[in-house]
């Protein structure tokens, strides 16, 4: 796989200046809140990262891990590969922080897992969505962007052979 048959998505500016806006209004929407940042390995740890160093807000940090992509196609089933403990949830404020909201299946999942432990509030932020997928219709209370059916690559998201999360911006190979 070469570089050069990848084409810019989201670039590394457009990236930057929406992760100001979503702190912005995160830090409105969170002040003086127990707030805790669970965010979905591995893909959304880069924007997890960058998001949370523009804010302000007094935070904690959680990480879960789910599963249900086999290669590129996404197999309906999901599993639970790490655990969040509870007491980083019960009575908090929690903000999901995930890279892709796709068929929708595993924010589904997520989201009544993380609803059983008793939250205060509980809220979702993705970096990207694609509608087209959808199968579950899911809250996205705070969103990047929406994004076409495309298989993308950089900023999180890996090729098939699990590289390429480290490019700074969002791009997509031509079919």
């Amino acid at each position: 796989h070469k570089m050069e048959n990848l084409k810019v998505l989201i670039s590394e500016e457009e990236i930057e200046k929406k992760l100001e806006e979503l702190a912005s209004q995160l830090d409105k929407d969170y002040e003086g809140k127990e707030t805790t940042i669970l965010s979905v390995l591995n893909g959304a740890v880069f924007f997890t990262t960058e998001l949370t160093l523009k804010m302000k807000t007094k935070m904690q940090f959680a990480f879960i891990k789910i599963s249900s992509y086999e290669g590129t196609e996404s197999t309906g089933k999901v599993t639970l590969k790490s655990d969040v403990s509870n007491s980083l949830i019960e009575g908090k404020d929690v903000l999901i922080v995930e890279d892709i909201v796709d068929t929708g299946r595993s924010m589904s999942y997520l989201l009544e897992h993380i609803k059983a432990k008793n939250p205060k509030s509980l809220k979702l932020c993705s970096l990207v969505s694609k509608p087209s997928r959808r199968e579950i219709e899911v809250p996205i209370d705070y969103l990047g962007f929406e994004i076409p059916n495309k298989f993308i690559i950089g900023y999180g998201f890996d090729d098939e052979e699990g590289f390429r999360r480290n490019l700074p911006y969002i791009g997509y190979k031509e079919v």
